[in-house]
């Protein structure tokens, strides 16, 4: 069985509140799910929300939701993992924070996760990163 994670990956040159980062890494790890909730509450109007999660997404959550917090330095940064991460079929997903409380009111690109999927794909797009 193969290891499967999640990666956050958080831009360190924004210098934000701890509070902030924490905030932002958080929606990006529940991105993958959230999306879905959104998309199914515009399109009925039914008591329950289908949510349709692949084996790694299936996998992730029944072993623990491993995730690994690592610092990019920019947006440029940011956005080249997450295009190399598409690349290679991976789930990535962008966080745009609205402003409204950092970033003088500038919706701004703060955190991206890439995964659940397995280590090993995940690595070969993030391994050389820091820890945050």
């Amino acid at each position: 069985m193969k290891k499967i994670k999640q990666v956050i990956l958080i831009r360190k040159d924004l210098k934000m509140r701890r509070g902030k980062e924490v905030a932002q890494g958080s929606h990006a790890s529940m991105a993958f799910l959230i999306e879905q909730i959104r998309s199914s509450l515009t399109e009925s109007s039914a008591d329950s929300i289908p949510i349709h999660l692949n084996a790694h997404e299936k996998e992730w959550i029944a072993t623990g939701m491993a995730k690994v917090c690592l610092r990019v330095n920019s947006e440029s940064e940011l956005l080249d993992y997450h295009r190399q991460a598409q690349a290679l079929g991976l789930t990535s997903h962008l966080i745009t924070d609205s402003g409204r409380t950092e970033f003088s009111g500038v919706p701004t690109l703060t955190a991206c996760a890439i995964g659940p999927n397995d280590a090993e794909s995940i690595d070969s797009v993030t391994g050389a990163l820091s820890p945050y």
